[in-house]
């Protein structure tokens, strides 16, 4: 499920390619932005979709053996503990989790895919976690689900091989993909044992998150004039062409969300900045966007174009 601080981060992507490319086309910006973020749903899927890939070249290696010519005890009658995990049964059984993979057209299709999937079963079989759960003697639900997290954690959300092809698909994935990993362990925490699966939505239900990065968007662009001229008024020591782009667009989107969402207090706005330009522009550029913000609430403050709804929302 999305925060607002990850929305902000899609906000800011579309942002910087829309000034950068000096157009004026509103409607094309809005709409990759919302598919910029139905495209973390998609993320999320493809990665839930790894346990069936991997399952699938865990039950081929087990025919492979069975058909060799002087096959071993252990190869005719194999550990079938991974082929029987009850949390995968469900992944695979899940109505909904079919569906709305067929409707995105999500799927692990292609020859590329297979070889990716079988080099990280072979991994998987090498790995700790895996020798572990195989050889405990434990069988139960539980056991399953930690496995399955486990598994998750250390093999497939850290997995080079995945990383590649989803930085192929689509370059803000690398931004998503801690945010789509979160999700799905969240989802398997919790699952529970003889019910169906239920993936998790983008958006909290009955709130009004859509509309704050379409309002974000669309206010940051059309206030962006007004918000240049606050920014150099209280930066007169530099000169704005030698401020970090990032930081200038950083500013006016705080500027903005100050004056345009009276239900965010101004302490929200600015610590979330703050914290975004850590990974999004220069070492130093959090003191400094600090200390212009701040300038700025005080002088939006006396001027009366920042105006808060309810107790507390001040500060």
């Amino acid at each position: 499920m999305l925060n607002r601080r990850h929305l902000r981060i899609k906000v800011l992507q579309e942002l910087y390619a829309y000034f950068q490319s000096n157009e004026e086309n509103y409607v094309r910006v809005e709409k990759e932005l919302m598919q910029s973020v139905s495209k973390i749903q998609d993320l999320y899927l493809y990665l839930f979709l790894t346990f069936s890939e991997i399952k699938f070249f865990a039950e081929q290696r087990i025919e492979e053996n069975k058909k060799k010519i002087r096959p071993s005890a252990d190869e005719l009658n194999p550990n079938l503990k991974w082929i029987e995990n009850r949390l995968v049964e469900q992944i695979e059984n899940s109505k909904e989790l079919r569906r709305i993979s067929e409707e995105k057209k999500v799927n692990w299709q292609g020859d590329e895919q297979k070889e990716m999937f079988r080099k990280m079963y072979l991994q998987i079989r090498e790995s700790e976690v895996y020798f572990q759960f195989m050889n405990n003697g434990i069988s139960s639900y539980e056991d399953d689900k930690e496995f399955l997290i486990a598994l998750f954690k250390n093999d497939i959300a850290n997995s080079p091989l995945l990383y590649h092809f989803f930085e192929e698909k689509s370059i803000h994935w690398m931004d998503d993909i801690d945010l789509a990993c979160a999700m799905v362990i969240k989802t398997i925490k919790g699952m529970e044992e003889g019910e169906l699966l239920t993936l998790m939505p983008l958006y909290k239900p009955e709130d009004d998150e859509q509309e704050f990065i379409r309002e974000l968007l669309r206010k940051t662009i059309s206030m962006n004039t007004e918000n240049e001229k606050i920014i150099d008024d209280l930066t007169k020591n530099w000169e704005l062409d030698r401020i970090a782009k990032m930081d200038v667009l950083l500013m006016k989107m705080a500027i903005t969300e100050l004056q345009c969402f009276p239900s965010i207090p101004n302490k929200v706005t600015l610590n979330e900045y703050i914290e975004i330009s850590k990974f999004y522009s220069t070492p130093k550029s959090n003191g400094f966007i600090n200390g212009v913000l701040d300038k700025a609430i005080d002088l939006l403050t006396k001027e009366g174009k920042i105006k808060k709804n309810g107790r507390g929302l001040i500060n």
